[in-house]
């Protein structure tokens, strides 16, 4: 087995916790011994033992004495700091592995650099950069988060053949079919927040949760500059934490919170600050056309998803004109089309065959 052909099986492994890890990222980790696999582990939840650990402790008793023997495999430099659970470069170096390869070096400050010293003092060898730009994919939000000090931006809306994402008095029209609707509310419980504008909120009245897929319910973001989405709105529930950013006041709330932002030049810049101040490490813009331009305007996205449905409306909302685009792949889900890009001269490139 070739060190990329191991890092691959990491990068499976810590996408297994999608949309549980955050605000850490996604990690797994593989224990070779002479080319044999002794263990596997992933970081499985935030909170829980990191993916050095839980691969340690699930070492069968017979093949513990071969661990100071043992190359571990992990896409993410070990960390060094103590924050939830213990330092794992420190577990390393007292089970005293023979050698570390690593995929990634952490961004993270109280990390990068400092876990490859802690073992390499330790007489560890270690190696970096196996696979790196998958390694780069898998964990785009976390490295987004901590090199731009900003959440990962994802665009996602669904068009129709001719061009359109809503008929000309902006109602509601469904362009999609329902397996791709399925895989929409699989990606919410995959990211840390969820935004629409005003029109959006109030024609489509939407709950922006994920009904259709278990996991975990995102932060929804509503822009209401004016406060003018209806208090009985779904969007104004409790169903899932919620933020009504507006120009009016600021008022936190267990469930349903108003934050207020000047919404003049450079607003999106500042909200994508409070979001990082918050811990959110990613944001999937559903809509509708004027805020989805606005980010694409600002130069302020990193993913576009856009779905393109078998209807045509012969007129109305344009989709959104994107830019600075680099395809990356398309799929069909039945008469679906889905396509995905990612920007122009962004550090996270869509690495072949692997997932979203």
């Amino acid at each position: 087995m070739t060190d990329e052909l191991l890092i691959k099986r990491c990068l499976e492994l810590a996408q297994k916790a999608k949309g549980f890890t955050a605000p850490n990222p996604m990690v797994g980790a593989v224990l070779v011994h002479n080319g044999r696999i002794i263990s596997e582990g992933w970081h499985r939840q935030y909170g829980g033992p990191h993916a050095e650990v839980d691969c340690l402790e699930r070492v069968l008793d017979g093949d513990k004495h071969l661990i100071p023997e043992c190359t571990m495999y992990v896409n993410l430099e070990p960390c060094a700091h103590q924050g939830k659970t213990p330092a794992c470069a420190l577990r390393l170096v007292k089970e005293a592995v023979k050698s570390v390869v690593i995929c990634n070096r952490d961004p993270f400050a109280l990390v990068s650099g400092k876990g490859i010293e802690i073992l390499n003092e330790a007489g560890i060898v270690t190696q970096t950069g196996i696979s790196e730009k998958a390694g780069l994919w898998v964990n785009r939000r976390f490295f987004c988060f901590h090199t731009q000090s900003r959440p990962y931006i994802i665009l996602k809306w669904a068009e129709t053949r001719d061009g359109y994402i809503a008929p000309a008095d902006s109602s509601r029209f469904q362009i999609t079919n329902n397996g791709s609707q399925q895989l929409v509310h699989k990606w919410r419980t995959e990211e840390a927040a969820i935004m629409v504008g005003t029109t959006t909120a109030i024609n489509d009245n939407p709950s922006l949760t994920a009904r259709l897929w278990e996991g975990k319910q995102p932060l929804r973001l509503v822009l209401d500059r004016n406060m003018m989405v209806p208090r009985f709105h779904h969007v104004m529930n409790i169903d899932a934490p919620t933020w009504i950013v507006n120009e009016e006041y600021d008022l936190p709330g267990k469930g349903l919170s108003y934050v207020q932002l000047n919404f003049g030049a450079g607003m999106l810049q500042q909200l994508m600050g409070k979001l990082h101040e918050h811990n959110i490490l990613s944001v999937i813009v559903e809509g509708g056309a004027q805020l989805l331009n606005s980010f694409i305007a600002a130069g302020l996205w990193d993913e576009a998803r856009i779905f393109t449905g078998a209807v045509d409306l012969g007129g109305g909302v344009a989709a959104p004109g994107l830019t600075d685009a680099t395809h990356a792949f398309s799929t069909t889900l039945a008469e679906d089309n889905l396509q995905v890009f990612v920007r122009r001269g962004s550090a996270y490139q869509y690495v072949e065959g692997m997932e979203l």
